[in-house]
């Protein structure tokens, strides 16, 4: 641990040099925080675009797996919460993580952060086409690049700004999500015992049983269907008087964020037809079938407003991740200087333009394939910050004015745990590709970060956010 960071010492006063790093400005409050999160969670998106494919493999155990992975995520949030006012950096994890646990460790969980924030925004984007489908028929991945375009122009813009547009979209969201759940549970076929009958449909049209490893399997998506919630972390250095509103945001992202992906999920696990409807995962047919096409359409349009938002609030995110670390020197030069600037609206441009357009580019990707990058890379995302909460209470950092949360250190260590093996039951092909991108970013430490340590990665804090 030689070589964990210590922000205190490292970052003496001194006069403000021409090229010292730019901040971002306090301008956002609890409200415009928690709007702005729960849009990137986007639960409506979430569930009309992510769920499907948990319907899929899971069947009646989808809303068990959702269930399980967000009491997960409470210890997550915990996590979150004390790490994130500890450290209010638009780094995130990677700040967190290099401040408490080492550079290397930091480094590893930023290229994580990255395949996520990279990953997640067109995925959801994709989803744009089936639910314009009621007015338009588009490609998929068409539709997904021009919303990721779209995004990145919003992305542009001032953060306030942003905070109000996704607040009127998520209204719509969650209203959509409302009418899913209502219609469901109106047209019931089944009980609550359904829920844990752990029944999918085979390719015979006969009921398989979900195994407890499937559901093992698939607690990786259902991390990152409420995975979101972090964006008060990234957003930290903007929101006013962190050391309060950011868990404060964390923890009710999640909270809303639960209920609104899971009561639909019960609903629909109750008023699919049958067992082989459940398991097809459209959402938008059932819904049609519930009421008629005029509902369905309202909903299909909601849904579909929803995905741009996310897009707009994951591209907004994914910049602020881009701007950090070249702020805090992870690049050659020039690349830094360039990723750190800001436009006139107070938005690292730049870095929205490089997250922006080749999150455009990766909607002609293989679905399958971006799904199983992204289950593996929240899992050892979140489990390297267990890790630094673990560490969170050494030297300065114990009596440091900050969130704490609730039964530490079980917390953490259980947290290792279930997600190490949560890790262990995952695809041989996910775990290679991300593997092997993680290897390569460890080269780029070995060869080209460490010997420079004395100016590249110098994860910073700033200082006013300072213990």
């Amino acid at each position: 641990m030689t070589d964990t960071l210590r922000p205190v010492a490292t970052a003496a006063p001194e006069a403000p040099a021409p090229d010292s790093p730019q901040k971002l400005k306090r301008s956002i409050g609890v409200v415009g925080g928690t709007l702005l999160t729960l849009s990137c969670v986007t639960p409506a998106s979430t569930l009309f675009v992510v769920v499907p494919d948990l319907f899929g493999s899971l069947g009646t155990a989808t809303a068990l797996t959702i269930a399980i992975g967000s009491l997960l995520c409470i210890a997550v949030a915990f996590c979150y919460s004390e790490l994130g006012t500890l450290i209010p950096s638009a780094g995130g994890e990677y700040a967190m993580v290099s401040t408490l646990a080492g550079r290397l460790a930091g480094w590893l969980v930023f290229v994580l952060s990255l395949l996520v924030v990279m990953i997640v925004p067109p995925v959801i984007a994709m989803g744009t086409a089936d639910y314009l489908a009621p007015l338009v028929h588009l490609d998929p991945a068409v539709a997904g690049a021009g919303v990721m375009l779209l995004a990145t122009l919003a992305g542009l813009l001032d953060l306030r700004a942003n905070a109000w547009i996704t607040g009127v979209f998520l209204v719509l969201e969650v209203i959509a999500a409302a009418v899913v759940a209502v219609l469901g549970f109106a047209h019931g076929h089944r009980g609550p015992g359904s829920l844990v009958s752990m029944q999918v449909a085979g390719a015979d049209g006969h009921a398989d049983t979900v195994t407890a490893m499937l559901v093992v399997s698939g607690l990786a998506i259902a991390l990152f269907v409420t995975q979101g919630f972090s964006t008060a972390v990234y957003l930290s250095e903007e929101l006013e008087n962190p050391r309060r509103n950011v868990a404060r945001t964390v923890l009710a992202t999640l909270a809303i964020s639960t209920v609104i992906i899971l009561v639909p999920v019960v609903a629909i696990t109750f008023g699919a037809s049958d067992l082989t409807e459940l398991t097809g995962g459209d959402i938008g047919s059932m819904v049609t079938a519930w009421s008629d096409s005029a509902v369905g359409t309202f909903v299909s349009l909601c849904v579909a407003l929803a995905i741009i938002n996310a897009g707009i609030v994951m591209v907004i995110q994914n910049s602020r991740v881009l701007f950090a670390s070249a702020r805090d020197k992870a690049w050659p030069r020039p690349v830094n200087d360039v990723f750190s600037k800001l436009g006139r609206f107070g938005s690292p441009w730049v870095a929205t333009l490089a997250v922006g357009i080749p999150g455009a580019l990766l909607c002609f990707v293989n679905l399958d394939t971006l799904y199983g990058v992204t289950g593996v890379s929240v899992t050892g995302m979140y489990l390297l910050v267990a890790i630094a909460a673990l560490l969170s209470r050494r030297g300065h950092h114990r009596h440091a004015h900050a969130w704490r949360m609730p039964v530490w250190p079980v917390l953490p260590v259980l947290l290792i745990v279930v997600l190490a093996y949560i890790l262990t039951q995952q695809e041989t092909a996910y775990l290679l590709w991300t593997g092997g991108i993680t290897g390569a970013a460890t080269l780029y430490w070995a060869l080209y970060l460490r010997p420079r340590r004395d100016t590249r990665w110098l994860v910073s804090i700033p200082e006013d956010a300072q213990p």
